[in-house]
């Protein structure tokens, strides 16, 4: 989810670079048991592979709470018969079974530790069922401070919506909070008020009317989906849907409006199959045909819920009709449409194990703006919108955060990320290999979860470069590469300075308006010119800056 204020990154992450990298002191920054207990493969949880959740939600809007199961399945891995389930405080865990026997449990904050009875047998798959209920969290700025967001529309009716990243699923349903271990499928069911519509990921199995007048909506995901890609919509909306024809054959897109926004929609919304076009051609085919793909009109700005996409960015081009770029590109789309669905790709096809490695995430998903624009109208607009958006940069921490501790890094991961990836992309210099290298990303680790050095790897190992200290400079570093240069006597003296040992990126100048490559190390180097050679200019496309020593 773009987290920006106006034109302006949002910086409220906390957390530097992890203690694991030693570049920052860790008592500069203090993380709680809690903490740990949310953003570690504890022992409670490492021994069990998670394979199933049927979440069953009754909604009452009057409330502002709800009430419900997760039946969790499970195949054990090694023996154990303590298991770590996650719900945040102020909801609570009311029982839990298994084999329909009541089991033992104990809250440590927003963990609950439940003792099994039966023995847990390597290679067996098994069941427990939770019951829950409480007031969740009130989103308070959704989706950045997320939780329930339970509005009205114009017309009086209840539009409610969860969100839930970073803050994490267990806000409002019992489940294994970590991102390593992604359900492999899920049932969701919902129960609402008879006269709205719900919407959550997925297919739609079955609507069935309650004795009581409710009614309760069953999707089904067939796919692998992350917990915080899980979600609730509830509103008086109405549905229209067309069929994309992709890479995989027909795609289904569905789309979901408040009634009153039905006009506006069929027309705002073909900036989706616009994007589906774009990205696959970037990206290789959606990753969910079997799931299909969906935007939902919700009450805040909108986030990637996996095949149901939150849209609320008020049928404007740009950021709420504004461009982040401030070149005018950013004006040609819808920015929630492009930006949230390439997370389709980046973030719910490939999923970050620990949240300090979000910039999987937001970096590539930030630089498909750019790809989206260069797709249709041309390769510059698409470079000049990425350059356009470094004056959102802040360069004020990491962007890779503390691990195991449930850390985001920098906001900076959204147009530093993109750039940093922009600039690796102007080093390879062969786009066909830049587009294999995005689309073989998403093949190579379709629907898994992956650490940044297993990204990092495989852009190097497929470019035929080695961009270690690239990633470690605009990954763990808040400091830009200086090009510093000098002419004197005929030669051109040059180096990067402000930069992480031995840094040696490749970069494209020209010399009085002819262009050439340099390969700069933090030593000084030279070539020889001629004595009128006295300028010098790098490339744009290179997120770096200049120094000219004028003797």
């Amino acid at each position: 989810m773009k987290k920006y204020i106006g034109s302006a990154l949002i910086a409220f992450f906390i957390g530097f670079i992890s203690n694991a990298q030693g570049l920052l002191n860790k008592s500069e920054t203090t993380f709680t048991h809690q903490d740990t207990l949310r953003g570690s493969i504890t022992k409670e949880r490492a021994w069990w592979d998670l394979k199933y959740y049927h979440l069953n939600v009754k909604v009452n809007p009057s409330e502002k709470s709800i009430s419900g199961s997760n039946t969790v399945r499970y195949t054990v891995l090694t023996e154990n018969n303590r298991m770590q389930i996650d719900l945040q405080q102020p909801m609570n865990i009311t029982k839990v079974t298994q084999n329909g026997k009541d089991l033992k449990f104990e809250r440590d904050g927003n963990a609950f530790f439940i003792t099994l009875n039966e023995k847990q047998k390597v290679g067996d798959t098994k069941e427990i069922v939770i019951s829950y209920n409480g007031k969740p969290k009130e989103a308070v700025r959704a989706p950045w401070d997320g939780g329930f967001s339970w509005k009205k529309d114009k017309n009086g009716k209840d539009f409610i919506a969860t969100s839930c990243q970073g803050l994490g699923a267990s806000v409002w349903w019992p489940c294994k909070d970590h991102m390593y271990d992604e359900v492999e499928n899920m049932l969701i069911s919902v129960n609402v008020p008879g006269d709205l519509t719900e919407v959550s990921n997925g297919r739609l199995q079955s609507v069935k009317k309650e004795k009581d007048g409710t009614k309760t909506f069953n999707w089904y995901v067939s796919n692998p989906i992350n917990n915080y890609g899980v979600n609730i919509n509830i509103g008086d909306y109405v549905n229209f849907s067309e069929v994309f024809k992709g890479e995989k054959g027909n795609l289904d897109c569905s789309y979901y409006v408040l009634r009153d926004n039905l006009a506006l929609a069929k027309e705002h919304f073909k900036d989706a199959p616009k994007m589906l076009k774009a990205f696959e051609n970037w990206f290789g085919p959606y990753p969910f045909y079997e799931d299909s793909y969906k935007l939902v009109e919700v009450p805040y700005l909108g986030m990637e819920h996996q095949s149901s996409v939150t849209y609320g960015n008020e049928y404007k081009k740009g950021y709420l009709g504004r461009d982040l770029s401030g070149t005018g590109w950013g004006l040609k789309f819808d920015f929630i449409i492009i930006h949230e669905s390439g997370h389709e790709w980046f973030a719910n096809n490939i999923t970050y194990k620990d949240i300090a490695d979000m910039w999987i995430h937001e970096s590539f998903t930030n630089y498909s703006e750019s790809l989206f624009v260069e797709y249709y109208y041309g390769k510059e607009a698409g470079a000049e919108y990425v350059v356009g958006c470094r004056k959102n940069i802040q360069n004020d921490k990491p962007i890779i955060g503390h691990y195991d501790v449930n850390n985001e890094g920098s906001g900076d991961m959204y147009p530093k990320g993109a750039n940093m990836l922009h600039t690796i992309r102007q080093v390879i210099n062969d786009d066909a290999k830049w587009k294999s290298i995005l689309r073989g990303l998403n093949k190579t680790f379709y629907h898994q979860t992956v650490t940044s050095k297993q990204i990092q790897d495989y852009i190097n190992e497929h470019s035929g470069v080695n961009f270690n200290r690239v990633f470690a400079q605009y990954l763990t570093t808040t400091k830009i590469p200086v090009f510093e240069y000098m002419f004197k006597n005929g030669t051109l003296g040059y180096h990067w300075t402000n930069c992480v040992a031995k840094f040696d990126m490749p970069v494209k100048v020209k010399i009085n308006g002819e262009e050439t490559w340099l390969i700069p190390t933090t030593e000084w180097q030279s070539v020889k010119t001629t004595n009128e050679d006295r300028k010098l200019e790098v490339d744009k496309n290179f997120y770096v800056t200049t120094s000219n020593i004028i003797e």
